[in-house]
């Protein structure tokens, strides 16, 4: 059966992708002990299962391209990085735990509140890695835009984990002071510009393997994770106000560095305003 799935995807597609679905659903279930962890922890962690699940289907189904594996590969290894950096802060990391609580973030949901967000992160994760389920699907062959989008998501990956060590390290030395050194002079928040290119990557793959009304769920998704990730930068960005918002050096590197996107002049969210 599973030497004539690949041939036959294309009639089955709708149960290869709840399947996809259930993974993602499994990878995300974590939010019902912390509600915040739909969002966070349990989003790279749905993320690593649907890599780890599209690569071991596409090898146990002898249905693996060298571009499929990779776009799998660097899935699993993101959502691993991302999910275990998150858990091990907010596990280990006092003043970040208090923050969270600061910010109602740590508050119990009811359940049929943490059940709505399971099913929307279930499907919202699935959607954003669907250019490579689309890719199994439609048995698109490698092309160069396969190649192109690997790049750009091995760049964001390195970029995010670099921009966690840099900002760690300089908290180390100085914890009370804001984070400008590294990537953070280039742009205030590389974190989530980091996540937002690694979609962008995901998004580029699906050229030519991608088709018709399938691109709606995938453009979608990529809009959706650029606005979640616009809007922890706004959050972030009032945290900082708080806390720096007297110090004229952070006033300096905040009118200065953009907030979200390098090389823009989107120095501050809608939220923040300055007489």
């Amino acid at each position: 059966m599973f030497q004539l799935l690949p041939e036959y995807i294309g009639q089955v597609w709708p149960l290869f992708m709840w399947s996809v679905i259930i993974v993602a659903a499994i990878g995300c279930c974590m939010g019902f002990k912390e509600f915040v962890w739909f969002m966070s922890v349990g989003y790279g962690f749905a993320v690593m299962c649907i890599g780890a699940y599209l690569l071991i289907f596409g090898l146990v189904t002898k249905n693996l391209t060298p571009a499929r594996g990779i776009m799998a590969a660097l899935f699993a290894v993101y959502g691993y990085r991302l999910g275990g950096y998150i858990l091990k802060r907010e596990l280990t990391n006092a003043a970040y735990k208090k923050t969270l609580e600061s910010t109602g973030s740590t508050k119990a949901m009811p359940i049929p509140v943490s059940a709505f967000m399971w099913v929307y992160s279930m499907f919202m994760y699935t959607a954003q890695t669907s250019a490579l389920t689309y890719r199994y699907i439609n048995q698109a062959k490698d092309n160069l835009w396969a190649w192109v989008g690997i790049v750009i998501m091995a760049l964001a990956i390195v970029g995010e984990a670099t921009a966690d060590r840099q900002k760690s390290a300089a908290k180390k030395v100085n914890p009370k002071r804001f984070c400008d050194t590294g990537l953070y002079k280039i742009v205030r928040c590389p974190n989530y510009f980091s996540e937002v290119l690694f979609w962008v990557g995901v998004t580029v793959s699906g050229i030519g393997a991608v088709q018709g009304k399938q691109w709606i769920i995938v453009i979608i998704a990529l809009i959706l994770i650029t606005y979640v990730m616009y809007n922890s930068a706004s959050r972030l960005e009032l945290r900082h106000e708080k806390t720096y918002g007297l110090d004229p050096a952070y006033q300096k590197y905040s009118d200065t560095v953009p907030l979200l996107f390098p090389f823009t002049k989107q120095f501050h969210s809608m939220k923040v305003y300055r007489d």
